[in-house]
C-alpha cells in the first residue's frame, strides 16, 4: 500500500494566488499576486509600472535561493518555484549602462543612482580614497543640496552611512569637496556626476561571485560591459574582454573560461561551492556577453553548457541588447516622470517625491 505524503499549501501545488512583495532600490515595498506559472516578465512590469519606468531592459528581479545565492529570473521562465516562503524578491540593476549619458530619462539615472549607492555601502563598488570622498560628496550634495553653516553641524556626514567603513578621515574629506566643489548642483546633476565617476572604476557594474582558481585561492568572478573579469582580494587579476571571449562552460562545479589572450589560446577555470552556483554563475556570464557584445538581438544563439552541443544544459539570453536599448532610448519622447526621490535622512520625511529639489 503505498503512503501518501501531504505536502502544505504552496505556489508549486495550488494554482490559488500567493502574495509577492518585491523590495525597490531605496527599501520601500510594493506587493502583487503571484501564482505558478508567473514568468519573471510579470514582476519586472509590475515594477516599471510602478515607477512609470520605459528604459526597463537594464533591470531585473531577483531572490536568494536557499544556498543563500542572489539568483536573477529569467524573463520567459518561471522561478517563483524555487523561492522560498514568504515571496520576497529584490528590485535590482542587472547590466550596469556603459555610458551613463546615454541613458535618455532622469528617472533611469535615478534608480542607476540608488543601485550604486547600495553597491558602494555594501563594498561591492570599490573605490579608491580620493574617488570615495568625491562619490560620498556627490550622494550628500543630491540629498542635502548646497553645504550650510546655519543648517549642518561639523559631524553632518554622520547621518550618512555611506560605507562600510567610514573613517574619520573620508568624512572631513567629504565635508570639503561637498562645501567647495558641489555648491550650486542640482539633485539631479549631483548624480550625474556621481554615475560618470562610478563608472570609471574597475568594480562598476560587478556583482561578485565567490569561487577557488586552480591552485586554492579564493577569487571573485564579475561580468562587466567590458568583459569577464577576475579579482583577488581588491586586485583585479584578470580582465577578458567579451570579443576574447570564445567560450564559457561548466561541468559539476567547475566553471571554464575560454578565449584568447595575446593571440593565444587561455583556458580559466574555476571551483564553486555547489553545481547550482555553477550553473547560476555560467547563466549570468552568457546574458552578460550576449547583451554587450551582440549588435542585435537576432544575433542570440542558444548555447551550451558542454563542448557537444546536445549534452549539458542549454541556454539562450531572451531579451534586447545594449545597442538596441540605447537606440530605443534615442526615441522616447514624452514629459519626463517623477524620479521619486527618497532622502538618507529624514528631515523631509513628510515631503512628497514630487517635493524634491531637483
Amino acid at each position: 500500500m503505498k503512503m501518501l505524503r501531504f505536502r502544505s499549501p504552496s505556489i508549486r501545488s495550488l494554482d490559488q494566488e500567493v502574495l509577492c512583495t518585491i523590495r525597490l532600490l531605496d527599501d520601500s515595498e510594493i506587493s502583487c499576486s503571484i501564482q505558478r506559472d508567473t514568468k519573471g516578465q510579470f514582476l519586472l512590469d509590475h515594477v516599471c509600472n510602478h515607477y512609470n519606468l520605459l528604459e526597463k531592459d537594464y533591470f531585473g528581479i531577483r531572490y536568494v535561493d536557499p544556498e543563500k545565492q542572489r539568483v536573477t529570473i529569467p524573463l520567459t521562465c518561471t522561478r517563483t518555484k524555487t523561492a522560498q516562503q514568504p515571496y520576497t524578491m529584490c528590485f535590482r540593476v542587472k547590466f550596469y549602462p556603459n555610458e551613463p549619458m546615454k541613458i535618455k530619462e532622469e528617472l533611469t539615472r535615478y534608480l542607476l543612482y540608488l543601485q550604486l549607492k547600495r553597491d558602494i555601502y555594501h563594498g561591492r563598488l570599490l573605490c579608491p580614497f580620493a574617488e570615495a570622498a568625491y562619490l560620498g560628496a556627490c550622494i550628500v550634495q543630491a540629498e542635502l543640496g548646497d553645504y550650510d553653516p546655519e543648517e549642518h553641524p561639523s559631524d553632518y556626514i554622520r547621518d550618512f552611512k555611506l560605507f562600510p567603513k567610514q573613517s574619520l578621515k573620508l568624512e572631513r574629506k567629504i565635508i570639503e569637496i561637498h562645501k567647495n566643489e558641489l555648491r550650486g548642483q542640482c539633485a539631479a546633476l549631483a548624480e550625474l556626476n556621481m554615475l560618470q565617476r562610478a563608472h570609471s572604476l574597475e568594480t562598476y557594474g560587478v556583482d561578485p561571485h565567490p569561487c577557488k582558481d586552480f591552485t586554492g585561492s579564493t577569487a571573485f568572478l564579475g561580468f562587466t560591459a567590458t568583459g569577464f573579469v577576475v579579482f583577488q582580494g581588491n586586485k583585479r587579476i584578470h580582465l577578458l574582454k567579451w570579443n576574447d571571449v570564445s567560450k564559457l562552460k561548466f561541468e559539476g562545479k567547475t566553471f571554464y573560461v575560454i578565449g584568447i589572450q595575446k593571440e593565444k589560446k587561455l583556458v580559466l577555470t574555476f571551483h564553486t561551492s555547489t553545481p547550482a552556483a555553477c550553473k547560476h554563475l555560467w547563466k549570468c556570464g552568457v546574458e552578460n556577453q550576449a547583451f554587450y557584445k551582440c549588435a542585435k538581438s537576432s544575433q542570440i544563439k542558444t548555447v551550451s553548457s558542454s563542448n557537444i552541443f546536445f549534452k549539458g544544459s542549454r541556454f539562450r539570453y531572451s531579451g534586447r541588447v545594449a545597442k538596441e536599448v540605447i537606440e530605443a532610448s534615442s526615441k522616447i519622447q514624452r514629459e519626463p516622470p517623477e524620479s521619486h526621490g527618497v532622502s538618507l535622512v529624514q528631515e523631509e520625511a513628510h515631503a512628497q517625491p514630487s517635493d524634491r529639489k531637483r
